[in-house]
């Protein structure tokens, strides 16, 4: 598929013990049902063939015929599907039994793979039949062709590199050294197991926790087929469990006691860039390891999987207040940290009334609280000018009483004229240079107020307005120690959010009316009635989309093309594609000709997976180029016309 999307699926279809005819059938008509939905691959619970439930059956030789042919039966009626199909079976080689797995595609048997764990404990007594799998450079002969035998095999797809996947079968799964671990490192990345898992209590639970797990530390695909009603019940009950992970999240489920597809869409390009930025994950390629080559026509079709429009907040609501109370946390402590080590009691903050100052004066009366400070050391000085409106006026003097912090308005109207005079600037020309002098002098007021003091200056930028440049060079964009740098806009908004719900009534009034002034840096004169006239985002873009951008680039390092497709997912009937295009091309030009800002950026904790620290995650030259990221999206631009 497009964009390095893979559409899977786990199947549990019905079933009759030791009866291949009708299991083969039933899994004929899963996997034509998977193909009308665009799946390329599909798996099937262990010994799908025959059942997993024939006990002493297993050592008879008819059914292990049964199995056989119908395993060639199932590969020619499929072979002008453009699917693999990856099924159980029990299989004979040099004597011994194997409980293995056999992948299909286009009427070819690409290879068998045995299981290497044989349990044989509790209710499971496998090694009555079948011998463990190994390791071999040997084929079997499968209707007069050669087969690859052995665990050491994955199945490589040319058109797309990234896919490569691995199979293994249910207790491989549960064991410490899992054939997983190899096949991961020979470059798989997906892993299919079919399963056989009875029901007891909790063991649902436990079973979603160790495929997320390995799918996490695989940094893979973990696709798990569990064989389900319809295997005898004689001592077991079987659930048909089935589940699909990536990299430790849980992306599909089926319910329990239902057959039926259990479909979802694997990122493998996401997978294959998360490796590549761990360095420890390491590929160990084995000598002996076989790589089955396949060719297979990929077309795009619409995507199951969905795209959170706000991927750095959580959706849950648990999730969500335990993720603020944890980040704000972060932030104090990192603040705290630094000023026990400098012996520091005086912090000086520039208050504006805006989302970023309210934050980090929420985040510094909690770094003063850790070390039982007087929150009169907080000194909160608002600095009006030309574009300050008497809304965020007014909520920057609440807040600073609210939170008993010292507060001082220093008004820099006069000193800013005076450096129109200085430096013969017209004051009626509202450009680039009328709205920096005002960020400038307010930085400078606060640097000398900290010196004074014998405090430090508090940063208030966020995430977002680094990526975009929206800071002025020497002006916010500079302090002693940056306590938002690694908060996306989005998420500051959250913050804000839940300290207004545990706090009391008088502070939770202003800081709802912070959430609801537009986000401005208040530089331009405000509109006849008093209200705000310079709107950020009307300027550079929806916040939400900006955020969504630096998520997929940063994170995963997706081109263009492929964080446009999922952005118009994401906001299907809230941007069109054409607003999409606008603002993504807006915010390559803005990151790749900003990067100076962020080159030089003061200290501030890192409490995300996406940072662009100079000194953590982010190192970029200044001048390079934004060309063919632009060209990816310009190519794009001209279909939308």
């Amino acid at each position: 598929m497009k964009d390095g999307f893979i559409k899977i699926a786990c199947a549990t279809p019905p079933l009759k013990v030791a009866d291949c005819d009708y299991n083969t059938d039933k899994i004929i008509e899963m996997i034509i049902e998977a193909h009308s939905k665009g799946v390329k691959i599909i798996c099937f619970p262990e010994l799908s063939i025959t059942g997993y439930t024939c006990g002493d059956l297993f050592l008879q030789s008819a059914l292990g015929y049964s199995a056989e042919s119908n395993l060639i039966r199932l590969a020619d009626e499929t072979s002008y599907l453009e699917i693999v199909s990856i099924v159980g079976l029990p299989f004979s080689y040099m004597g011994k039994l194997y409980n293995c797995a056999a992948v299909v595609y286009k009427g070819k048997i690409l290879g068998i793979v045995p299981k290497t764990n044989i349990p044989n404990y509790s209710e499971f007594y496998e090694a009555r039949y079948f011998t463990a799998g190994f390791e071999s450079d040997c084929s079997i002969l499968i209707n007069g062709n050669d087969t690859p035998f052995g665990t050491n095999q994955t199945f490589e797809c040319d058109e797309l590199p990234e896919l490569t996947f691995g199979v293994e079968i249910c207790e491989d799964l549960w064991v410490g050294d899992s054939p997983s671990v190899t096949l991961a490192q020979n470059g798989a990345s997906i892993i299919f197991n079919l399963s056989a898992s009875d029901e007891i209590i909790g063991k649902s639970d436990y079973r979603r926790t160790i495929v997320k797990a390995k799918s996490g530390s695989l940094l893979c695909a973990y696709a798990y087929a569990d064989a389900g009603i319809g295997e005898s019940t004689q001592d077991m009950v079987f659930a048909g469990h089935n589940i699909i992970a990536e990299n430790g999240t849980l992306l599909a489920e089926s319910k329990l006691f239902e057959s039926g597809l259990t479909i979802a869409d694997i990122d493998v390009q996401k997978l294959i860039s998360e490796r590549r930025r761990s360095n420890t994950f390491r590929y160990k390629e084995s000598n002996i390891f076989y790589a089955n080559r396949f060719s297979m026509k990929l077309t795009e079709t619409r995507l199951e999987r969905s795209f959170p429009q706000l991927p750095f907040v959580p959706s849950a609501k648990s999730d969500l207040n335990k993720r603020c109370e944890e980040i704000l946390n972060m932030q104090a402590v990192g603040l705290m940290t630094r000023l026990r080590h400098i012996g520091c009691k005086n912090v000086v903050i520039g208050l504006s009334g805006g989302l970023d100052s309210t934050l980090a004066l929420i985040v510094t009366v909690h770094a003063f609280d850790m070390l039982k400070l007087d929150r009169k050391g907080i000194h909160a000085i608002t600095m009006p000018c030309f574009g300050t409106t008497d809304r965020t006026y007014n909520n920057a003097c609440k807040l600073a009483s609210a939170y008993g912090a010292s507060l001082e308005e220093i008004n820099i109207r006069d000193s800013v004229n005076q450096h129109f005079a200085d430096i013969s600037h017209n004051p009626e020309i509202h450009d680039v240079t009328y709205e920096n002098s005002q960020a400038r002098e307010r930085t400078q007021i606060l640097m000398d107020k900290a010196n004074q003091l014998g405090g430090i200056v508090i940063g208030t930028g966020d995430l977002s307005e680094l990526a975009l440049g929206w800071a002025t060079y020497n002006g916010d964009h500079m302090s002693m120690y940056a306590v938002n740098s690694s908060i996306p806009k989005t998420l500051v908004r959250w913050l804000v959010s839940y300290e207004s719900g545990i706090c009391g009534d008088s502070l939770r009034t202003v800081l709802v009316d912070v959430l609801d002034t537009p986000v401005s840096p208040e530089l331009l004169p405000p509109e006849k009635d008093g209200t705000i006239a310079q709107k950020t985002e009307d300027l550079v873009g929806p916040y939400e989309l900006h955020d969504f951008f630096l998520y997929y680039m940063m994170r995963f390092g997706f081109s263009p093309s492929k964080i446009f497709r999922i952005a118009c997912i994401s906001f299907e009937g809230k941007y069109t594609p054409q607003i999409i295009m606008k603002w993504e091309k807006n915010f390559y030009r803005r990151f790749f000709s900003q990067q100076f800002k962020r080159s030089c950026l003061p200290d501030g904790p890192k409490v995300g997976s996406v940072t662009l620290s100079p000194r953590g995650d982010w190192r970029m030259p200044s001048d390079a180029s934004a060309h063919i990221w632009l060209k990816e999206l310009e190519n794009i631009e001209k279909t939308l016309q």
